[in-house]
């Protein structure tokens, strides 16, 4: 009897135990299913911040800063470019300018002058005396260009050519097809032809923008032109001939001066 009720208690513990773990099996399966719901319920935390990247604004401005920087360096590289051309134009017309005022500070160091009594006043009917200075004025496109004439005995010859003695040399200034002025140096010797601009005379410069040459006499009176056959000047010779010189090159220009002493001096008449 006794085991008989045992039974039975341990049948009706069993099922008790039975009960309490389905009920706490369902009790956690409804916490899962809560779980999952509450996640699916959540928006990503991703999704609630902002889209990472640049505003308008600031790609204007980004645009901008770049805009300013770029120009900046150009204006330095041009800048740089431009001195260096200015450079390269002095140093080639200061270089043109030493040669030439070099070449005619010589031929006028080297001027022949007839001196009296051998010297003579030429008359009406008889021809210039061949050793005369005369300096007049061209004008080209309406501006004045000094034109020197004198004997010299700094004579250069052609290649092919070894005659030396006394030359008759003329500066003068020439306009090209292109509208460049340039300084050319006519040298012959004697029996000396009558004076024409030639494309054989050598260039002494480019880019001439003006010649002039001043002639001071021995009491110091200055002169834009002279003509030693002249009785105008006495028959006489400067004592001192100054030369400027002006040459421009595209946005360069610069202006050289000098001062020859002549060797000889041939006195005005009494």
């Amino acid at each position: 009897m006794s085991e008989g009720r045992g039974q039975m208690s341990e049948v009706r513990r069993q099922k008790s135990e039975q009960r309490r773990f389905s009920i706490r099996k369902a009790h956690s399966g409804s916490q899962i299913w809560n779980s999952f719901q509450a996640a699916g319920s959540r928006k990503p935390e991703a999704s609630r911040r902002p889209a990472a990247g640049f505003t308008l604004m600031e790609v204007l401005v980004a645009i901008a800063i770049l805009a300013i920087v770029v120009t900046t360096i150009l204006a330095s590289f041009n800048s740089v470019f431009s001195t260096t051309e200015v450079l390269g134009e002095s140093a080639d017309i200061y270089e043109m300018a030493k040669n030439c005022m070099k070449r005619m500070m010589l031929d006028i160091e080297s001027i022949h002058i007839e001196q009296r009594p051998i010297y003579k006043p030429p008359e009406f009917d008889q021809p210039p005396d061949p050793y005369r200075l005369i300096a007049t004025t061209k004008d080209i496109g309406g501006t004045g260009f000094a034109q020197i004439r004198f004997a010299s005995r700094a004579h250069v010859g052609l290649e092919n050519s070894h005659r030396e003695g006394i030359a008759e040399i003329i500066y003068y200034v020439q306009s090209r097809d292109d509208g460049h002025l340039v300084l050319k140096r006519a040298d012959n010797l004697y029996p000396y032809p009558e004076f024409e601009e030639r494309g054989s005379d050598p260039v002494l410069s480019k880019y001439v923008k003006s010649l002039a040459f001043k002639f001071y006499d021995p009491e110091g009176s200055e002169y834009d032109v002279w003509d030693s056959d002249s009785d105008e000047f006495g028959y006489a010779t400067p004592k001192v001939i100054a030369i400027q010189l002006e040459l421009v090159n595209n946005s360069v220009s610069q202006t050289f001066e000098t001062r020859v002493l002549l060797p000889l001096l041939r006195e005005k008449t009494e």
